[in-house]
């Protein structure tokens, strides 16, 4: 109860000048607000005991997941800023003011699933998510609002599910993370076929879910790939190009790989 106090405190300044045209985005909010409240106390043990903070650094090796929720903290916000600023796009506002609508809803929405933890005997706040959620939906405003940043770099992710939990948002173990700079956007690569061409770096952890700290990895790499979301597009699929700026299609690039943890 009273996690659902605070977020109903939350409401009125983020949409400070809300007025009657804006009750669509309200209620989005409350909606989504409502859905990451039964998700928290359905797997993250929302309401278990009183708030409080936890500090869990940031990438080291023996942190909880060696940094991998930090990524998607990160990840997640810009995914919903960049998802919702369509959607109010596509309602009738300006781009400017969905993008703007669209990182904000992002921020109070992830930040809403932190005040969450703080209430998770196993969780707690953390501000270092705090933080990458705010990144995170800044990222989503300024690469909705300069086509020439998004034409040149996508953050996505690579996640091939185990099927063996119904909480695939903290399935680390399966997922990475990268940022990618893609040859299409840089006007001095003219030639049509490197224009196809991906620059990647990304980072992932694995066996993280054990107790034999001997196993953990925690794995920076760079890689060189295809730009699958061009190939979509140039075909006339604007739906899957769309999808493929945010998803890495697995064993579709060549990677370098250095593992922290030796």
């Amino acid at each position: 109860m009273r996690f659902l106090i605070i977020i109903a405190l939350l409401i009125p300044p983020l949409f400070a000048q809300h007025d009657e045209s804006k009750n669509d985005i309200l209620y989005t909010n409350l909606i989504g607000a409502a859905v990451v409240a039964a998700w928290g106390t359905a797997f993250w043990d929302y309401g278990k005991t009183a708030p409080h903070m936890k500090k869990e650094e940031w990438f080291g090796r023996n942190t909880k997941y060696g940094g991998a929720d930090k990524l998607g903290h990160l990840y997640a916000s810009h995914l919903i800023g960049t998802g919702l600023s369509r959607l109010y796009e596509s309602w009738g506002y300006t781009e400017h003011d969905a993008a703007l609508y669209g990182s904000l809803s992002s921020f109070f929405l992830m930040n809403t699933m932190e005040i969450g933890d703080a209430f998770s005997g196993e969780q707690g706040f953390s501000y270092e998510d705090f933080i990458l959620n705010t990144v995170g939906s800044i990222t989503s405003y300024l690469f909705y609002t300069y086509p020439e940043l998004s034409k040149r770099i996508d953050l996505r992710i690579e996640y091939l599910p185990s099927f063996s939990t119904a909480d695939v948002l903290t399935e680390y173990e399966k997922m990475k993370y990268l940022i990618v700079l893609k040859g299409e956007g840089f006007g001095f690569i003219t030639n049509p076929y490197l224009q196809y061409g991906e620059l990647h770096v990304g980072y992932y952890t694995r066996n993280y879910n054990g107790e034999n700290s001997a196993d953990k990895e925690r794995i920076l790499y760079m890689g060189i790939g295809f730009n699958f979301s061009r190939l979509a597009r140039h075909n006339g699929l604007e739906k899957s190009a769309r999808f493929l700026n945010y998803y890495q299609l697995p064993y579709t690039y060549i990677p370098f790989e250095n593992n922290l943890n030796r």
